[in-house]
């Protein structure tokens, strides 16, 4: 009798985690992540949301009947009709090359391609925007109906998927207002870590330093390997990376304020990061947070979706957190050659004509340094990391 008040009381508080907006068309109210994945699981049958591949395609023309109200006469005829074999120009010939298209077509976007295939031939070049266009394609298809070597690595049936997007840092002004650069499928099992240790910003990639009078001895360490403290703040807590000795707890300068006088805030918990999934927290969909890093270069996060896993879905575990989307960013390339990325970047540089200005490792070195290492001129030299070879 326990156990059935119990299960009443958790069914009545689940339907208090159904997602409501708190502010129409932008945030949800705040809702437990684990409740939502309840509520899915017990309206929907197993077969709605199970992995396997349907092998009974006369179970499906049943259920596509029945649903219709038809005869499985009329589900079959239905099925044949709307089969994507159904979309093929060419009749005749099921091989045909999808490149080549019919000169009598009075579709205007075949027209349109046909410009451009030609063009490319002519000029050997391909669109800015074409390229972009297959770049967040192949990002968003290469991992779909993925499934491990190993079965031990595949997701489990009724796995929840979040849909996480990170923004730039709030010191990058011309990017305030863009859209997220990394958005990432993050499973309801995995920990905080795992998305912690996922999110690729440039300024973990610094190398710390003024290095113009040795720079073969520029240290290979980077600022995310020194500086290893970091948190995420969701719903008034601070959760912490506190896996290594050397992390500290960045939030408590930040609580420490907030209670050293009554400033309206509430009052701030704080929680280990590597302690808690994302089936655990309490957070509200579409509503911006944040993810603090290296001090103080600060990341808005946002949870924008919350679903079960489908069998398209990527089914390998160790590829999750999964990138999906990112931002496209040029490369800034040597100011000599032209050619290749830059990698050092130099300030009151008596041998340029710009103030920074950026070099190649070979074009930096033939320029600032004689055959035997030493420096030419005078100039202040800093490794630099370029955004766009990564983000």
């Amino acid at each position: 009798m326990a156990e059935v008040g119990s299960s009443a009381r958790r069914s009545e508080d689940d339907r208090d985690e159904v997602p409501e907006y708190e502010v129409k068309e932008q945030n949800s109210k705040v809702l437990h992540v684990e409740a939502v994945g309840r509520l899915w699981r017990a309206r929907l049958s197993a077969r709605d949301f199970s992995l396997q591949e349907n092998e009974e395609p006369e179970s499906d023309l049943a259920a596509v009947a029945q649903d219709l109200g038809c005869t499985l006469d009329t589900a079959a005829e239905l099925k044949q009709v709307c089969s994507t074999d159904s979309l093929k120009c060419y009749e005749d010939d099921s091989n045909a090359d999808p490149d080549t298209i019919p000169e009598d077509t009075r579709l205007v976007t075949l027209g349109v391609r046909r410009k451009i295939l030609e063009g490319r031939e002519e000029t050997l070049t391909i669109h800015r925007t074409c390229r972009q266009e297959t770049f967040t394609y192949e990002l968003e298809s290469h991992a779909l109906g993925k499934k491990p070597q190993n079965q031990s690595d595949l997701v489990e049936e009724g796995e929840l998927v979040l849909t996480v997007n990170i923004f730039y840092p709030v010191i990058f002004q011309k990017h305030k207002e863009h859209k997220p650069y990394q958005t990432l499928l993050v499973l309801g099992s995995q920990r905080l870590t795992e998305l912690r240790d996922r999110i690729t910003c440039v300024s973990d990639l610094q190398i710390g330093g003024e290095f113009s009078a040795t720079p073969d001895l520029a240290p290979e360490h980077i600022s995310k390997d020194l500086y290893k403290s970091a948190f995420f703040y969701l719903e008034s807590t601070f959760y912490n990376d506190m896996r290594y000795p050397e992390c500290r707890d960045l939030s408590r300068t930040i609580i420490e304020w907030s209670e050293s006088h009554d400033r309206g805030y509430g009052k701030f918990q704080k929680a280990k990061m590597e302690d808690y999934i994302f089936n655990d927290l309490h957070i509200k969909i579409g509503f911006p947070y944040l993810y603090c890093h290296q001090g103080d270069c600060e990341h808005i996060v946002m949870v924008t979706d919350i679903r079960l896993i489908h069998r398209d879905d990527c089914l390998d575990r160790t590829l999750y957190p999964l990138l999906v989307k990112k931002h496209w960013l040029w490369t800034r390339k040597c100011y000599v050659c032209k050619m290749y990325i830059a990698r050092w970047v130099t300030n009151d540089d008596s041998l340029a004509s710009d103030d920074p200005s950026l070099f190649c490792d070979v074009c930096f070195k033939m320029l600032h340094y004689d055959t035997e290492g030493n420096k030419l001129g005078d100039f202040l030299a800093y490794p630099y990391v370029d955004p766009g070879i990564f983000i």
